[in-house]
């Protein structure tokens, strides 16, 4: 999936793309996601020099899950912009506030889950 919209790019690698620019992907029941989710994508692998898979902030609404899922050949960080989250770090569930971040690698598996009554988003990168 590639953005096709215009991107503001200058010659030294700064690149700026408007909020209204970024794709938005809708994802319902699919894989390990239980409910839904929207994806806001804000950069591609090719724009990070191939470093990652996912640059993207995600909209969860409240029921709705990122099942437990590992991280053998890459890793992923979650960073709360909002909210509360319940998220697992292996066997581990912990509550997630505002700010908090996880890092997930190395074969471990994570999860999150909104169980707080209303949507809450997060960053989510997938570093190779």
């Amino acid at each position: 999936m590639k953005n096709t919209k215009k991107i503001i790019q200058s010659d030294n690698d700064i690149m700026i793309r408007k909020k209204e620019e970024m794709e938005l992907q809708h994802v319902i029941d699919t894989g390990n996601i239980k409910g839904e989710i929207t994806k806001r994508h804000f950069l591609y692998p090719d724009e990070t020099y191939g470093k990652t898979s996912m640059c993207a902030t995600i909209e969860l609404p409240h029921g709705s899950m990122i099942a437990e899922h590992d991280h053998t050949d890459d890793a992923e960080l979650y960073y709360l912009l909002d909210g509360e989250a319940v998220v697992t770090d292996n066997d581990t569930t912990h509550i997630l506030h505002a700010g908090d971040v996880v890092f997930t690698g190395g074969g471990n598996r994570h999860s999150i889950r909104n169980e707080s009554g209303t949507t809450i988003h997060f960053i989510a990168i997938i570093f190779k």
